[in-house]
């Protein structure tokens, strides 16, 4: 009979509820809390979804839909609602997840959390409005002295003020399950990535308040002015790091994932708690790479940035990216999937979302996303690409397919799990991963491939058309391009057939058992430590089909980064 420990003073009147499908225990106010944000997160993720039609369809040069001034108000909003608003808010039900339900303990301060919650969406509804009356057409970046409205700067400054409180919310959550004993020993690895996250989030708001609250003091009147070089290195600070955050807290996914679909284990959890500490010395220094075309920052720093001390976040990253997919197949050759180096994989359970959008993420953030961003980092490297439409197609693959779909992945998971609500459609929901992941794959390879030939990142028209200085790029560019808007409306497919089954399944998804209900939680039981005895692997390697990946993925890296060289080499000749 599993044991329950006395409630609480302090905890009285709350509801804890088993479910009967994974065995989670879900907190009352902790898992209104979760639906609150992911519902919010979903409906940002449409807005930007419908805005990126606009930015899709004008950028391809044959229907060249939006005028310049809807364009950039268009691009604006998307980069917003996407990068930040769709994100966090879905990152703050992962950080209640990983905190109440994973230690399986209440919530702390519920209604400071609502606070946060209420606080995120105001802010968000107030930068759209902005945006969307015009005047605030400045994009993501919203760089000085262009300036925007007021209420663009103050809706950004809530949201962060919110987030804030939601990020202090789930360490005092962290602080109960301590206190309570909900655990023993270290908290999970899936909690401890979020709380990498956490504390990377802390330090990438506080960056985003220290510059957007002078900036916004600037548009009111009340200061003369905000210096362009300092508010470029601050904002980088937060406009990068969140993109820190998102990698933690995929990451974290991953790892939850390869547990639900396969019973996974690390492979060493030291090891990937290491990796996620390097995280937080290290990772958010990739910011300086969007710095190394200004001048007024010095060559020493760029360098000691963006390569001796962002190599030890790479370090991380690929720890993971060896130990999650090592992990799997582990557990896989456990079951007897022995045959070959990749029986294990072959048969994976590909037609579960849950499995492939994780795995697709995978692949493509380590391959596309991975690889482009460490050449970027790359001072002289950076020169040929900077500000070119090669920098969106970077940060799709770690934003959109690294982050976007393993989110998506987790959400087929929580349908049942938190929702209660059966999944509609099962069948196209075991294509929307491939729909949307794969055609995100094409779509930043073409981008990075335009702009390796030099096409601009922001500029409405690539030709300059009707301009006494048109430029006429080489054919494959605008052929790129097209191929570019052909990926980018299938990728809207996929995402809008995932909206379709997610918010559907909740309206239309048939009702499913809640689960017991106790006003009391219990505590996750202590597992003997096991002595695995090594009957599967060759080589003296226990994974050996993901050292072979590792080794692509290695060959694929020291490739493109040469070929990158060599094409620097090209424009010596211009000195």
């Amino acid at each position: 009979m599993t044991a329950t420990l006395p409630v609480p003073a302090s905890a009285r009147g709350t509801t804890y509820r088993t479910c009967p499908r994974s065995g989670l225990q879900f907190e009352a106010s902790a898992e209104r809390l979760m639906i609150a944000n992911a519902v919010v997160a979903v409906v940002a993720l449409l807005v930007g979804g419908v805005l990126a039609v606009g930015v899709v369809l004008t950028r391809w040069p044959a229907i060249h839909w939006l005028e310049a001034d809807t364009f950039y108000m268009v691009l604006t909003a998307h980069g917003i609602d996407m990068l930040i608003f769709w994100i966090i808010f879905f990152e703050v039900a992962v950080l209640y997840f990983c905190s109440s339900t994973l230690l399986r303990c209440r919530l702390a301060t519920p209604n400071v959390a609502w606070l946060a919650f209420a606080l995120m969406l105001i802010g968000a509804v107030t930068n759209n409005v902005a945006v969307f009356q015009g005047g605030s057409s400045v994009m993501m970046t919203s760089y000085v002295p262009m300036m925007a409205q007021p209420s663009f700067y103050l809706g950004l400054i809530l949201f962060a003020v919110g987030a804030l409180i939601a990020c202090f919310v789930f360490f005092g959550t962290l602080v109960i399950a301590k206190r309570d004993k909900t655990y023993t020993g270290s908290v999970p690895l899936v909690t401890f990535g979020a709380i990498t996250a956490a504390i990377i989030a802390v330090f990438t708001i506080a960056s985003g308040a220290i510059i957007l609250i002078p900036t916004f003091l600037m548009s009111v009147g009340w200061i003369a002015s905000v210096d362009p070089l300092m508010y470029r290195t601050i904002w980088w600070a937060f406009g990068h790091s969140s993109q820190q955050i998102n990698v933690a807290a995929h990451i974290s996914i991953w790892y939850a994932v390869a547990a639900i679909a396969f019973g996974a284990a690390p492979m060493s959890e030291r090891v990937s708690r290491g990796a996620f500490l390097l995280y937080i010395l290290f990772l958010q220094l990739a910011s300086a790479h969007h710095l190394l075309a200004d001048p007024g920052l010095s060559t020493g720093w760029k360098v000691v940035n963006t390569s001796y001390f962002m190599y030890f976040a790479v370090l991380a990253s690929m720890i993971h990216g060896l130990t999650i997919p090592g992990a799997i197949e582990v557990a896989q050759r456990k079951k007897g999937l022995n045959k070959g180096l990749f029986e294990w994989l072959r048969k994976a359970p590909w037609g579960n979302p849950v499995f492939s959008g994780m795995f697709i993420a995978l692949i493509g953030f380590g391959f596309l996303g991975g690889i482009s961003g460490v050449m970027m980092g790359t001072e002289q490297l950076n020169m040929i690409i900077h500000n070119t439409i090669y920098v969106p197609g970077h940060f799709h693959a770690t934003v959109v397919v690294g982050t976007t779909l393993s989110f998506m992945a987790l959400t087929y998971f929580l349908i049942p799990v938190l929702f209660k609500r059966e999944m509609i459609n099962p069948g196209l929901a075991k294509i929307q991963p491939y729909l949307f992941g794969l055609s995100m794959y094409f779509f930043c390879l073409v981008m990075m491939g335009a702009g390796t030939l030099g096409v601009s990142r922001r500029h409405w028209d690539m030709a300059f058309s009707g301009n006494a200085l048109a430029y006429d790029w080489p054919g494959a560019a605008y052929l790129m391009l097209g191929l570019m808007g052909v990926a980018g409306v299938v990728a809207i497919v996929g995402g809008a057939i995932y909206i379709y089954i997610t918010v559907g399944s909740l309206l239309w998804g048939k009702p499913l058992a809640a689960g017991e209900k106790s006003p009391h939680f219990t505590p996750i039981p202590v597992t003997a430590p096991t002595r695995v005895v090594q009957s599967y692997g060759s080589m003296g390697f226990a994974a050996p089909g993901t050292f072979v990946l590792a080794m692509v993925f290695l060959v694929a890296f020291v490739l493109y980064y040469f070929i990158n060289w060599k094409y620097l080499s090209q424009v010596w000749g211009l000195s």
